[in-house]
């Protein structure tokens, strides 16, 4: 907005040159105003032929058409929506002197009823209408949308029913039920489970009715299912009253003291997912999934896109209005978490857009014990939708029939312009952070003020005692029952005998052993005909011939087009065909990161740009007739939600090889908390199996301290109870094998995968075709060029440094020297490694060499779980940091590792 858009501090003067210059030029003029000017247009029109109007009175009609701009724009200022507290107070007000008008104007009719569908209108009946649309329980912010058609189907749905919509007896009988169950379960679980923690949706339980009308608005529009994602706060309400989890079961968490076999660890219930299929009052099938979630607030935003694109793609045939996410935060954390703006970001992205999400915030006024003035800098919480100028709601959470009405109102919107939309429900918490903390030490006037108010369950029965619909004894009485009820549902917990994690996707994961149950030294057959190979390789290596390609373009496909001729393909040709190859068997083939449609480093090329024009060609797109779809996207400048959107959409397809790549594999640190809380320990915790694949660029190179490590020894830290691979490759076959071993094992864990970056053109990094089509992934490549009775030392490695040690061990003569790669460093293949020590039992110097320093990479994994084995540890010194900052420095360095393994001293 310029200078101009604050409609209602503006000079009479200044909005009249506006004006004249919208009568010159319309498009002179921003898109706010110039819509206004075509409603003043409207207005003059209704009268331009009676001649009794005044110049005045024009001038009247003009400042009531700037009033209804300034309610449209500015009424959620001055609404009534917050329950407990007095809101804060803006200037300038929507009073009519402001405008230019008078009291006495109020009972004088004007044209400009017709700006909001009422006719012509007294003054007092527009601003009545007006106050009833945009300032009564419901706030809306939607004017700085640019498109006029979404304004305009807006405004005449708000303003033709002033925000509101009558309700049946009925309809009103089953909303109190909502809250009866909702209020009544908090209620139950406070007394019967005391000071336990439960992370409370008291003063918030109009939730429940919510989503319930997401979920029946849903199933009328055509959504057959829901993907939702939410924190602890209201969980377990939304776990059983429309999850549908059974109460008993719920009730068991509470004082359970044994999991049954299937989960390891656990973890807390209000962290728990589920998944069911509800019938809604039409009879329709809606299938709701809630996923598992930990502590770190919207860490489960990006899952639950991602998870929403992959079954919108793999389920729905790309119909997004089959299938809707919905995102539930607390006011703090969609305010400061800054993976909320990323996953916002995502949201109209072609890449990763799901069709629009619902987002309801729980807006209890309270982050942890934080005053929300000292928890943002907006003026709400819920200002990061404005970035992609998506409406946001504002409604008070004791009015539960105006948080409906805009429930269905959001959901029109969101099938209609595949947008999202932002619901703030002001309410309170009534206790603490958690039901032990006592909130008073912070907040003593606010929790004063909540300690005298109604739940929302006690006002509506109060309101429909006023309309007759339901007597106080009636509504009391349904309380009751509702309490007698969970009290039998507690005493059957009590027969339950171990607790349950019931399984999330069971469906999709039915076909696959949990890791605990799979042997992973067990080999796996990934082999290709040759034959297929240089069929898939003509098809990767060919652009249509009608299509006119950058030059270079031609060459680099010629130079991949020689490689297969010559038998002899780099990096990019052997994972090019690792992908055309799962493609042709079936499997899809998503990849995403920063610039991964041609690499970072410009070995990929998985796309080619049309010349002088915006088309691109995939030629993975067009390996076969019946392959399986492939994807690459050069995702937006996120790690966290990027990474996070991948998991989801990897756990959504097991079927699929999907990557997630990092520019530099020390970006993922970035995302650590997508490591931590779902990568690694989500199959402990609640038995989820996610197939996901990281590329992380590693290779120290002397270019400074960033990018040079992908922190192997983070992942390490990490790797246990075979929960994930953890894989250095050093040749393009055993990329090729590992890609295809991922989705041929019977199991699904991700797979870590540290990608080279000047190995990706080194002379000495190649394979055959044959060893595509004939071998298979090596755990440990043992050296073939020495013979084990004369070697003296045995040499143990990883990575890009293998072959600046064969270089040495060339240029030195030396033939006393093996140097073996270890390919897998999880799980460790042990077996193997006791293999080789025995085969070259005549070495006396028994070494373990690495780029990184001592304290990184391998070396503090490999001498925690092979401490039987004497190894002496060559390597840079320790450090803070990964590695040094100049060239010269880092040779140095380099120099004094191969010298320390090549010494005449030692080898004599």
């Amino acid at each position: 907005m310029d200078k101009f858009s604050q409609v209602g501090n503006q000079e009479i003067a200044a909005v009249d040159e506006l004006y004249e210059d919208f009568l010159r030029d319309p498009d002179s003029v921003d898109e706010s105003w110039k819509n206004f000017f075509r409603g003043f247009e409207l207005a003059r029109t209704n009268y331009q032929n009676k001649p009794e109007l005044s110049g005045s009175n024009i001038d009247k009609e003009f400042a009531i058409l700037n009033l209804i701009h300034g309610y449209r724009q500015r009424g959620h200022l001055f609404t009534k929506t917050n329950p407990v507290r007095a809101r804060r107070k803006y200037s300038p007000t929507l009073d009519i002197e402001n405008f230019g008008l008078e009291k006495s104007d109020l009972e004088k009719v004007f044209q400009a009823g017709n700006k909001i569908g009422i006719g012509p209108a007294r003054l007092k009946d527009i601003i009545a209408h007006l106050e009833a649309t945009y300032c009564g329980s419901i706030g809306v912010e939607y004017m700085y949308m640019r498109h006029p058609e979404v304004l305009q189907w807006l405004q005449q749905k708000m303003e033709s029913t002033k925000n509101s919509q009558p309700f049946t007896d009925e309809k009103r009988k089953h909303i109190f039920y909502h809250l009866k169950v909702a209020v009544g379960f908090e209620n139950f679980i406070h007394k019967k489970f005391v000071g336990q923690k439960r992370f409370s949706l008291e003063g918030a339980e109009s939730l429940i009715p919510a989503l319930d009308a997401v979920i029946e608005q849903g199933a009328e529009l055509g959504i057959q299912e829901f993907i939702i994602g939410m924190a602890h706060r209201g969980r377990l309400n939304v776990l059983s009253n429309i999850m549908k989890k059974p109460y008993e079961n719920i009730f068991k968490e509470f004082y359970g003291t044994e999991y049954e076999e299937d989960i390891s660890l656990g973890d807390v219930k209000y962290h728990l997912g589920f998944e069911n299929i509800i019938k809604s009052d039409t009879g329709k099938n809606i299938k709701l999934s809630l996923v598992p979630n930990p502590s770190h607030l919207e860490a489960v935003g990006p899952l639950v896109e991602g998870m929403s694109r992959s079954r919108i793609e793999s389920l729905y045939n790309g119909e997004d209005t089959k299938l809707a996410p919905i995102l539930i935060h607390g006011d703090a954390a969609i305010a400061a978490q800054g993976v909320v703006y990323e996953v916002i970001q995502m949201s109209q992205l072609k890449g990763y857009k799901t069709g629009g999400t619902i987002h309801l915030v729980i807006n209890n006024q309270v982050g942890f014990t934080t005053n929300y003035l000292d928890a943002r800098s907006s003026t709400y919480c819920t200002d990061v939708g404005k970035v992609t100028r998506s409406p946001v709601f504002h409604v008070n959470g004791d009015d539960v029939e105006a948080l409906i009405y805009t429930i269905k109102l959001a959901m029109e919107f969101r099938q209609k312009f595949h947008s999202d939309v932002f619901i703030d429900i002001l309410c309170y918490r009534k206790y603490g952070h958690n039901e032990g903390d006592e909130p008073r030490f912070t907040q003593p006037f606010l929790y004063k003020a909540i300690s005298e108010h109604k739940n929302p369950r006690d006002i509506y029965a109060d309101k429909l005692a006023d309309l007759r619909i339901m007597t106080e004894e009636e509504s009391k009485n349904e309380v009751m029952l509702f309490d007698s009820f969970l009290e039998t549902k507690y005493h059957e917990s009590e027969k339950i005998d171990k607790l349950k994690i019931k399984k999330f996707l069971v469906e999709e994961y039915h076909h696959y052993h949990k890791p605990s149950k799979v042997d992973f030294s067990s080999r796996i057959d990934t082999r290709v005909a040759k034959t297929k190979l240089i069929q898939l390789a003509e098809r990767v290596n060919s652009v249509p011939e009608d299509k006119p390609f950058f030059s270079k373009v031609n060459r680099i496909l010629s130079d991949r087009r020689m490689m297969i001729l010559d038998n002899k393909l780099d990096w990019a040709m052997a994972e090019l065909l690792a992908y055309a190859s799962l493609l042709d068997e079936g499997h899809p083939v998503r990849v995403s990161g920063q610039d991964s449609e041609r690499g970072t480093f410009a070995h990929r090329h998985a796309s080619f740009v049309v010349e002088d024009m915006d088309e691109k060609y995939f030629p993975l797109k067009h390996v076969s007739p019946n392959q399986a779809p492939f994807h690459i996207y050069n995702s937006h400048l996120s790690e966290y939600g990027v990474m996070g959107f991948e998991y989801g959409y990897a756990m959504a397809q097991p079927n699929a090889l999907t990557i997630w790549e990092a520019q530099f594999g020390d970006f993922s640190n970035v995302a650590q908390v997508i490591i931590d809380q779902y990568i690694t320990s989500a199959e402990e915790k609640w038995g989820l199996m996610n197939n996901l694949v990281l590329f992380l660029p590693h290779g120290y190179e002397g270019q400074g301290p960033e990018h040079s490590s992908a922190r192997i020894e983070r992942f390490l830290t990490l790797a246990a109870n075979n929960n994930m691979q953890v894989i250095v490759p050093t040749t393009p076959d055993n990329l090729f094998h590992v890609l295809r071993r991922h989705l041929k094992w019977e199991t699904r864990i991700p797979l870590v995968v540290f990608t080279p970056k000047s190995l990706l053109r080194h002379p000495m990094v190649s394979c055959t075709l044959d060893e595509l089509a004939e071998g298979g992934f090596r755990e440990l490549i043992d050296d073939q060029m020495v013979k084990p009775a004369n070697v003296k030392q045995l040499v143990f490695t990883y990575g890009r440094i293998y072959y600046d040690l064969i270089k040495k061990r060339v240029d030195n003569g030396d033939d006393s020297t093996a140097i073996v790669r270890l390919e897998q460093l999880y799980p460790l293949p042990t077996g193997q490694i006791e293999a080789v020590l025995k085969k070259y039992k005549n070495a006396s110097r028994l070494i373990w060499a690495q780029d990184e320093p001592e304290n990184m990479g391998a070396w503090p994994f490999i001498q925690r779980k092979l401490k039987g084995i004497n190894f002496e540890l060559i390597s840079r010194p320790e450090s803070g940091s990964p590695a040094g900052g100049l060239m010269k420095q880092h040779n140095l360095r380099l120099e004094k590792i191969l010298n320390s393994i090549f010494s005449e001293k030692v080898l004599a």
